[in-house]
């Protein structure tokens, strides 16, 4: 079953997401690595951007850094035109709430609540309370028959799916996931990827670090990263 999306109005030419020249530098002792050199991209409303790489090539710290979960060492990042980089970590969370929904490699759930619980947490927190919606949530991510189970009762292509259904909850404008279809089989795969390409046809707009190469099919443009520059072939 699909989940029914809303048309999202956005002002003519502005881009959903702007990331600007994002350097990212972790220090061990005297040792340095740059995660990210200088990575730069955009996404638009109603397009779905495939981030592709190597482990280790620096997927995972750019969606940090998108969402302003992690600072930037250089460069900033835009919301809707609305400046994240750089500002109180409470006007980072008041931009993050209303624009993204996050699903990263882990820490998605809340280990007390059950799956239906944290899906209803994040519509709360949203002020977008909706049980019909909950439920169709969970059946398009298969999880129908495991609303009531802990996150310590799941698998983990049960707890990706779930995850994902946490960060579509509060139907937000921009999706950014972290390997969403790493860990499900190919029908529930198949079933995502359908799910995403309704949300683009709606125009909301998708920032996907994937290994998958469905996946990366479906997408609008393909950003490959290498050493955490973006690899221009």
């Amino acid at each position: 079953m699909a989940i029914n999306v809303q048309i999202v109005a956005v002002e003519v030419n502005m881009h959903a997401l702007d990331v600007h020249e994002l350097y990212r530098f972790f220090h061990i002792g005297d040792d340095e690595t740059a995660a990210l050199r200088g990575v730069s991209l955009h996404v638009a409303p109603g397009e779905i951007v495939a981030v592709t790489g190597p482990s280790g090539s620096g997927k995972s710290t750019l969606l940090h850094c998108v969402t302003g979960l992690d600072e930037p060492d250089g460069g900033h990042v835009e919301v809707a035109g609305a400046r994240l980089t750089r500002r109180p970590e409470a006007v980072r969370a008041r931009l993050r709430a209303v624009n993204f929904g996050i699903l990263l490699q882990s820490g998605n759930l809340f280990p007390h609540l059950t799956v239906s619980q944290n899906i209803r947490l994040q519509m709360l927190l949203a002020k977008v309370f909706d049980s019909k919606r909950m439920i169709i949530l969970l059946d398009s991510v298969g999880l129908a028959h495991r609303a009531a189970a802990f996150p310590t009762e799941l698998s983990g292509g049960e707890m990706a799916r779930a995850g994902l259904a946490v960060a579509l909850a509060a139907d937000p404008p921009i999706l950014v996931a972290d390997e969403p279809t790493a860990e499900v089989d190919r029908e529930t795969e198949m079933r995502l990827i359908e799910h995403f390409e309704a949300r683009r046809r709606a125009g909301f707009a998708m920032l996907l670090a994937t290994h998958s190469e469905a996946l990366a099919a479906r997408a609008d443009r393909i950003v490959e990263l290498k050493d955490g520059r973006v690899d221009s072939g």
